[in-house]
Order: structure tokens, then C-alpha cells, then sequence
């Protein structure tokens, strides 16, 4: 079964690469854009796919990140997660025109930001208080680590801020899991950040626990061939919160090998790993995980997990950009 999820992740990427291999500045957009399909378990049709990323093209600012690299995996975001993904780009667009009257910096991090508040389910809140909300955890996540969080940091504040708890508590315990982790081996930065904000996301087990499964997955993928770099911090977190067992990682690491072995991804190896652990994640929550709350808690935190990586892969490409210019 995961072999199939492989090979239809792979065929899937050389459907986007054969339509946009000129057009995408970094394979590794592609690659991202075509796993977010498997990980939602949606069926890939490129047609749809190329009319809604042409569509957000022209329906963009001239100099809005739309027009370039962001459209191919807004476009994958919005048909997995929407029935009419044309009328949900405009609504993307006036969420993030709400967020940047809000206070919120106009770029990438903002457009993720909007795609996030709109899988807010919480029917009672009104976006100008969740954007407030957003902001304020925004700011606690800035007084615990001022030369950390910055931009990047905005989608992570708007899923935070949809936690139906008090702020400080919320914070208290992104620095808990921060300390704790940094203190038994996990290296400070932006990526102990965020695997801190997914573990504090679950809420049916014991920080102490979730902590102990870290440090226990991140052993023993070391002494596997799953290299563990600060870039897989998250999928530490998402291995520890669904309980990832021996076998869990025999799947990562037979996924991870296939993908290093495939002519389009065998430089990529860092975003293999990322994909390997995300595809059996999917498995096992598709398999396994069958309680609403559970599932309704991985489903943000995958989400969470996506926002990052496109924030880290904007960022990259950016600064790609720039060097060439």
C-alpha cells in the first residue's frame, strides 16, 4: 500500500513538472504541491489543477507572490480542501486584505496566514477577532524569542489562536516543551519553535509524554538510516503525537529509500524524509485514528505542518531570487 502511495506521489509530481517545470523556480515547490494531494487523499486531475493555478495568476497584484511560486501550492491547498476553489481564492484574497488592515505585513507569510483562518471552524468567531487573537499570540511568541519569530511565524500564530484557551497558558507551554527538548539534545532555533507549537496542539496527552516520545523516535531514528536534521523537528512531533511505532518507522524509512532512489528526487533527500513521514502519518490516521477529536487535531496539525513548510520553502526561494538578482 505505501509502495502505491509512493508511486502515485511520483506521478503525480511528473504531471506538475511536465506543466510547470519553467515556470517553478524550485523543483522542491512541485514536490510539495503534489504531496499535499496524497496527504489529503484527494485524486489529481492536472487540468483543474493548471486552470486554478493560471487563475490565481491573473487574478493576482502584479508584483504579489501569487503570480509566482505560491500559486502552485495555493492552488493545490484550495481544490484538496474546497468544492469550488475559484470562489474560495477570492475569499483568500479578502481575509488577507482583513489581515493586513488587521496589523498583519503585506507577503507570503499573510496569503498562508488567510488560507489557514479559513479552515477555522468556529462558526461564532468573527474574523477580526481571531486576526486580534492571531496577533497577540504573534506577540507572546516574540517576547519568549524576539530574534526567532518573525514573519514566518504568522500562520502558526492564527493556528494557535484557534485554540479555545487563554493565551499565557498557550505560551507557557510552547516554552515548556522549548526548554525541555533543548536541554536533552534538540537544537535551539525556528524548528525546536515550532515542533514546540505542534506538541503543545495536542491536547490528549501529557507534555511530559509527548516530550519522552520525542527523545525516544528521534534515538531511534538516528540509529536507522532516517537522517535527523533541525528541518524534521516537526515530523519528530508528528511521529510522537500519534504514537509512531517500530514499524511505523520501517514504512518511513522503505519510503524515504524509494524516493532517494527516483531519477526527480534523488538530490532532494531532506524533503524525502519530510514526505515519507507525512505519508505514513496519513496512513496511520486513515487506518487508526478514527475518534473525531483525534482526527480533527492531526488534521491541524498537518495543516500546520504544510503552512510551515511552504513558509520555509517562500522563504528559500526568496532569498534564491535575491541572490540572483
Amino acid at each position: 500500500m505505501m509502495n502505491d502511495i509512493a508511486k502515485e506521489y511520483q506521478d503525480i509530481y511528473k504531471q506538475m513538472r511536465s506543466k510547470f517545470r519553467w515556470q517553478a523556480s524550485d523543483q522542491r515547490i512541485l514536490m510539495m504541491a503534489a504531496s499535499f494531494y496524497i496527504v489529503k487523499g484527494s485524486p489529481f486531475v492536472l487540468k483543474d489543477y493548471s486552470d486554478l493555478a493560471d487563475y490565481i495568476k491573473n487574478k493576482s497584484p502584479l508584483f504579489s507572490p501569487m503570480r509566482s511560486h505560491q500559486r502552485f501550492t495555493t492552488a493545490a491547498m484550495l481544490i484538496q480542501r474546497f468544492d469550488h476553489p475559484h470562489e474560495k481564492f477570492e475569499t483568500l484574497t479578502h481575509l488577507y486584505d482583513k489581515l493586513v488592515r488587521g496589523g498583519f505585513k503585506k507577503g507570503t507569510f499573510t496569503y498562508i496566514s488567510a488560507l489557514v483562518m479559513m479552515s477555522d471552524d468556529n462558526k461564532e468567531r468573527s474574523h477580526q477577532a481571531l486576526i486580534q487573537r492571531s496577533l497577540e499570540v504573534h506577540k507572546g511568541m516574540k517576547e519568549h524569542h524576539p530574534f526567532l519569530t518573525s514573519k514566518n511565524d504568522y500562520p502558526l500564530s492564527v493556528l494557535l489562536a484557534q485554540l479555545d484557551e487563554e493565551i499565557e497558558p498557550i505560551m507557557d507551554q510552547v516554552e515548556h516543551f522549548y526548554r525541555q527538548l533543548d536541554q536533552n539534545g534538540f537544537r535551539k532555533g525556528n524548528d525546536l519553535q515550532f515542533l514546540s507549537h505542534i506538541l503543545t496542539m495536542d491536547k490528549g496527552s501529557s507534555a511530559d509524554s509527548l516530550i519522552t516520545r520525542c527523545l525516544e523516535l528521534s534515538d531511534q531514528c538516528r540509529r536507522r538510516k532516517i537522517k535527523i536534521k533541525p528541518m524534521h523537528y516537526p515530523e519528530i512531533g508528528l511521529l510522537a503525537i500519534t504514537h509512531a511505532t517500530a514499524k511505523d518507522l520501517d514504512q518511513v524509512e522503505a519510503i524515504q529509500g524509494e524516493l532517494n532512489q527516483a531519477k526527480w528526487f534523488k538530490w532532494q533527500k531532506d524533503m524525502n524524509t519530510i514526505m515519507a513521514v507525512n505519508f505514513v502519518i496519513r496512513e496511520k490516521m486513515d487506518n487508526q485514528m478514527l475518534e473525531a477529536g483525534i482526527y480533527t487535531t492531526m488534521e491541524t496539525i498537518i495543516q500546520a505542518q504544510q503552512a510551515a513548510m511552504v513558509a520555509a520553502m517562500a522563504g528559500g526561494v526568496a532569498v534564491t531570487a535575491n541572490s540572483s538578482n
